[in-house]
């Protein structure tokens, strides 16, 4: 079967363009907004103190706001995710990154799924329509558990599932995506994250079963 070709068009609806580093400005993040539009990605992606000046930036434009939250560790209390979710929602948010405990995931695969599951009920009620992901960071996990992580965010009802914070050890991987979409399905989203810097980086991370990508050289992407 021939590999699908992907226009400048395509890929761009793929990528969430990110600016998540510890020293970026509002100017960096005016920048970030002003290529969204330009390129028609489908979102950016910035840290929760940004999320009312891009929804601002972006104005009518299709490109959505996202933010993560309990970035970039995922061992906040339940109730500070929870929160900082619904803040984020009310700020302009409409996508929202999760990272997962996965301290939690190891110590007590149960609880870990409750938690999960407590968060998508909460978003229901405090955040709806907002897009849910769950990053798990792979890099930190063996192949067991980043089936038992997806396994779970599938059962509580999250949108996508996520490789990589960005700020781990390790980004995304081809193998790392094709082992999360044969555990999730063909139905659920899948966005790999980290280390994605080249127009043949997202090719391989798409053929492999991602459906959004998390980049910050997403204008050099376009421009290869």
């Amino acid at each position: 079967m021939k590999k699908k070709d992907y226009t400048n068009e395509e890929l761009a609806s793929f990528i969430d363009h990110t600016c998540l580093k510890p020293g970026a400005t509002k100017q960096d993040i005016v920048k970030l907004c002003r290529e969204a539009k330009k390129y028609h990605f489908a979102s950016v992606c910035v840290n929760p103190c940004y999320v009312e000046l891009a929804k601002s930036q972006l104005g009518r434009s299709a490109v959505k706001v996202c933010t993560v939250v309990d970035f970039p560790l995922g061992q906040s209390l339940l109730e500070s995710k929870c929160a900082e979710a619904r803040y984020a929602f009310e700020y302009g948010a409409k996508e929202l990154d999760f990272v997962m405990n996965a301290s939690l995931l190891r110590d007590d695969p149960e609880e870990a799924r409750v938690e999960l599951c407590v968060i998508i009920k909460f978003c229901r009620v405090n955040a709806p329509g907002a897009v849910t992901k769950l990053i798990i960071e792979c890099c930190n996990l063996t192949d067991e558990e980043k089936v038992m992580a997806c396994r779970f965010a599938k059962e509580a009802g999250f949108d996508f599932v996520k490789t990589s914070t960005g700020f781990g050890k390790g980004g995304a991987t081809v193998e790392d995506v094709k082992l999360m979409r044969r555990t999730i399905g063909r139905k659920m989203g899948l966005k790999a994250a980290g280390g994605i810097r080249t127009r043949e980086d997202a090719v391989a991370m798409l053929r492999a079963g991602a459906t959004r990508l998390g980049c910050s050289a997403g204008v050099a992407i376009m421009r290869a």
